[in-house]
């Protein structure tokens, strides 16, 4: 039979073990976490939000995450050892975020461990690890604020008069956040200019417009100094980027050799969009073709009629009719589905209403879109003289249509309502830049209003056209839809054939912030200082982001009755570890 022997502190019957206790006066003497530290210090950058890791890295965490959880356990020390001080192995159990005031730069999580004080004692205590925020630049952040830091410059250029192809590479910028590696960007009138850290960083965001935007490319660099001994020379390096001079809308006259190698298409053709190649579109018969950049850049020419508002002419649109289009076996047919869009419009000018009734009948690409009554806008070529030598002849040959029609006017635009762009239901968001502005205060006054009609411009061209809407983030305008009366229900009442007007189910929510950061509720915010893969800043309600990722949270209340360190109690077995060896999560 075994032989009982009495605790040493309260007397009852025990099995012998080292201590002579049993497990409670054990577990009121013990202290499992002896060697672990209950204060830690982390750093945060201040200007891009993201957290330091060891080894110079940095991290972007939200609070309450399960990134932040693993990076604040990594800095607790005593807690990765494999043995304790006494030589038992330390289980972490449970870990859960504690309400802490959102100013006061402290971070407080309660820790669960296990450990076996003797053969067959397992104790289990709980204990709360305060975190103290300190502020740290880190190393892109330093080097925006020092002059001269740049080592690779991106100058994107392009010769024409408006800025509506920046505008739309600028969407595609922050869609894809090419930004981030950059220390800074700069906008000018005819381009935009981005300053990188390194030349590995200005190659990728290269990359990214070759995809974007049909581009060529020259790159130069200068010496800034030399070590002899060593044999390291520093060198600044600026890569000079040319975007193709031909924009959406723009009105083409092809060379007989071009277009003969694009399916033997009419020379007459518009600029249908941008991508990484150019596509045309033949307004008359619904034909399409795409010009490689390689095939441009070998014979660059020039649009015959440039897309601005001063060559816009606004039409209204009196009827129309069906188009059946013969097929021509010299030439590559449009699609069906093109050939479906084409409609033959009667139009007059607006301007011309009340006053005489001339009329145009003219064949159109965007026909299917509209009705009688609609406002469209397009190219007026009765009176129009051109540049171009062959186009000048093809037009007083009778070659050319008399009216070009772009596309159709939406909503308050083509109403003329002096606050159209406030009724506007979506909105986009802007690149955080630095604009240079012009010495004179009169040019630079100029300039702004300028900029001003381009955006929109663009905006107008957004509107009108879904192909471009799909590389864009669209965000709601709060402000404007709630001005729209739910009986009208103008953004919902739309034509089941008009597929290129913006609908609801297109447009994101989160631009707008009506309740202000200091409600309960929580909405976004989005940030456009976003830099360097920053957390956007968000306004969430107190343990929302912890109970998604699966994180215990003690509010406000229950941090109050918390106490420091909690008294060991005796379980009967281990239970299952919160974080592996590596603090990942299982």
């Amino acid at each position: 039979t075994m032989v009982n022997v009495l605790c040493c502190m309260c007397g009852i019957p025990i099995a012998p073990n080292a201590s002579n206790s049993c497990a409670s006066c054990l577990a009121s003497t013990a202290d499992v976490t002896r060697g672990i530290s209950t204060e830690s210090m982390l750093h945060q950058c201040r200007g891009c939000q993201r957290w330091h890791l060891d080894g110079g890295k940095w991290q972007a965490c939200e609070l309450e995450s399960r990134e932040l959880m693993s990076l604040c356990l990594k800095n607790v020390n005593g807690l990765n050892k494999t043995r304790g001080a006494n030589g038992g192995k330390v289980r972490l159990i449970d870990a859960s975020w504690i309400w802490t005031e959102p100013h006061s730069m402290r971070l407080k999580i309660k820790l669960t461990v296990q450990k076996e004080v003797q053969s067959g004692t397992i104790l289990q205590q709980s204990f709360v690890v305060e975190f103290v925020v300190r502020n740290q630049q880190c190393t892109e952040c330093q080097a925006e604020f020092r002059q001269g830091s740049w080592k690779s410059l991106v100058q994107v250029r392009q010769r024409v008069g408006h800025k509506r192809t920046f505008l739309y590479l600028e969407q595609q910028i922050l869609r894809h956040g090419a930004h981030r590696g950059a220390l800074s960007v700069e906008t000018f009138r005819d381009g935009m200019d981005f300053y990188f850290p390194d030349k590995g960083k200005a190659a990728r965001f290269i990359t990214f417009l070759e995809n974007c935007v049909p581009i060529k490319t020259k790159e130069s660099k200068k010496l800034i100094g030399t070590d002899d001994k060593s044999n390291i020379s520093n060198f600044k390096f600026t890569n000079f980027v040319e975007i193709c001079p031909l924009c959406k809308d723009d009105l083409l006259y092809l060379p007989s050799k071009v277009a003969r190698q694009h399916g033997n298409i009419s020379r007459l053709v518009l600029v249908k969009n941008i991508t990484n190649c150019i596509h045309i579109i033949d307004p008359l018969s619904g034909q399409t073709a795409q010009m490689n950049v390689e095939v441009f850049w070998r014979d660059p020419f020039r649009p015959i009629i440039t897309a601005a508002r001063s060559r816009f002419v606004r039409y209204m649109v009196l009827g129309k009719d069906a188009v059946i289009v013969e097929k021509n076996e010299s030439k590559k047919s449009a699609t069906r589905r093109n050939r479906m869009k084409l409609a033959a419009l009667t139009l007059a000018k607006e301007d011309d209403l009340g006053i005489n009734d001339t009329q145009s009948e003219e064949r159109s690409h965007v026909g299917y879109l509209m009705k009688s009554g609609d406002i469209a806008v397009g190219y007026d070529l009765t009176d129009t003289q051109f540049v171009d030598d062959d186009a000048e002849s093809a037009r007083a040959a009778g070659k050319f249509p008399d009216v070009v029609t772009l596309r159709k006017l939406y909503g308050g635009v083509a109403t003329n309502d002096d606050d159209a762009a406030k009724k506007r239901i979506f909105k986009l968001q802007r690149l955080n830049a630095d604009a240079v502005e012009a010495t004179k205060a009169r040019k630079a006054k100029k300039d702004k209003e300028d900029d001003d009609m381009d955006e929109e411009d663009f905006l107008r061209e957004v509107e009108a056209d879904k192909d471009m809407r799909i590389n864009m983030n669209l965000y709601k305008n709060e402000i404007a839809m709630k001005k729209i009366d739910e009986d009208n229900k103008s953004t919902n009442d739309e034509d089941d054939d008009d597929d290129q007007q913006v609908k609801l189910d297109e447009l994101l929510d989160g631009l707008v912030l009506d309740d202000g950061p200091d409600k309960e509720m929580a909405k976004v915010e989005l940030n456009e200082d976003l830099k360097w893969g920053g957390v956007e800043e968000t306004f969430v309600e107190e343990g929302e982001r912890a109970a998604k990722d699966g994180i215990k949270y003690l509010d406000r209340d229950a941090a109050r009755d918390l106490k420091d360190k909690d008294t060991a109690v005796p379980i009967d077995s281990f239970g299952k570890q919160f974080m592996d060896a590596k603090f990942n999560f299982i």
